[in-house]
Parts: C-alpha cells; structure tokens; sequence
C-alpha cells in the first residue's frame, strides 16, 4: 500500500501593494488544490488586507511583526523556511524586492527568504506602478533575484490601481497559482 503523501506547504509572502487583496483569492485556491498555506503579511500588507481574513482562508496562523516569533521553540522564520516546499511572494512590491535582492533582514518576511534553503524554490509575482517596474533600479534587482533562481511571474498589463494603463499588474491569480502548484516537487491531492 503506497504511504499517503504529506500536503505540500507553501509560504506566501504579502507585502504592501494595492494587490494585496488578491492575496486572499491566491491563499484560497491553494489552500483548497490541498496545500497548507503559511501567510507572511508584512506591515506593508497589512494596511491592504487583514490577517484574518487570510487566516480564515487558509485555516493557518498568519505571522504578522505583531505575532509570536516562535512556532514548537524555534523563531517563525526558521521554522517556515526548514518547512517550506515552495516560497511565493504575492504581491511582491518594489520595497520587498529590493529588500530580497540585497540580502536585508528587517521583518519576519525578509528573514524567511534569507533562511530559505537554496534547494526551495522561490518565486515573486510584483505588482506595483509600470514606472516604478521599469525604473533601471527595480530592473536590476529583479535580475538579481533571477540569477539567484528565483522566478519572477508577471507583471501583467493593464489598468493599474494609479490610473495609468500599462505593465504593473499582479498575474491573474489563477495564472499564479497554476504556475505554482506545478512547481511544487510533490504534488497535492487533486492537483493535475
């Protein structure tokens, strides 16, 4: 008889973008293709979209800077990252991508990424201004995040939260989350 397989556990970094929001549609999809989905809302994030809401979605703790920094006597971080089978930051903003691409360690996020072991994969959905995307800085940071192996999905074109129609969107949601769940090393019950 084959040995159930364990749920693939996935951390979902939410930074301060207005497509915060769709971070609670991405959590659920996942949450119900049979993942187990650790939220990582930053302060940033916070201001979009509250942790419960997303708690209640994925029916896990979300780790906010306010949150117990300890999980089973271990700090969160290094206890997300040795669980992690996959790290997704969506929406991933301008600030968290220049914060991934110089190494900073300044919130529960950041710390998770850096103690993330290289083997993971990771994977940034941005999602900000179309200026700010093709501002040379954001370029080669993003470069930088690539050449580490990080995956970058999107941005996607259209009407942005500023007004402007342009590059900026954060992917369709189910784009995301398809491109995600095929990554994964095991798969979930009831993924294809």
């Amino acid at each position: 008889m084959p040995e159930p397989t364990r749920a693939p556990r996935i951390v979902l970094g939410v930074t301060g973008s207005i497509a915060a929001f769709r971070a609670a549609d991405l959590a659920s999809q996942l949450t119900k293709a049979g993942c187990i989905v650790d939220v990582v809302l930053t302060r940033g994030g916070e201001r979009f979209i509250t942790a419960l809401t997303l708690s209640s979605l994925t029916r896990q703790p979300v780790v906010t800077e306010a949150a117990d920094p300890l999980r089973e006597g271990q700090p969160v971080h290094i206890w997300l990252a040795d669980r992690a089978d996959l790290v997704l930051v969506a929406p991933a903003s301008a600030n968290m991508i220049a914060a991934a691409a110089h190494g900073f360690a300044h919130d529960e996020l950041t710390c998770t990424l850096l103690a993330t072991p290289s083997e993971t994969p990771v994977a940034f959905a941005p999602a900000m201004n179309g200026k700010m995307w093709r501002h040379p800085a954001v370029q080669e940071n993003v470069a930088s995040l690539k050449a580490r192996g990080v995956e970058i999905i999107g941005p996607a074109e259209g009407l942005l939260a500023c007004g402007y129609e342009g590059i900026g969107r954060l992917w369709p949601v189910d784009e995301i989350a398809a491109r995600i769940l095929e990554r994964l090393p095991s798969k979930p019950d009831g993924a294809d």
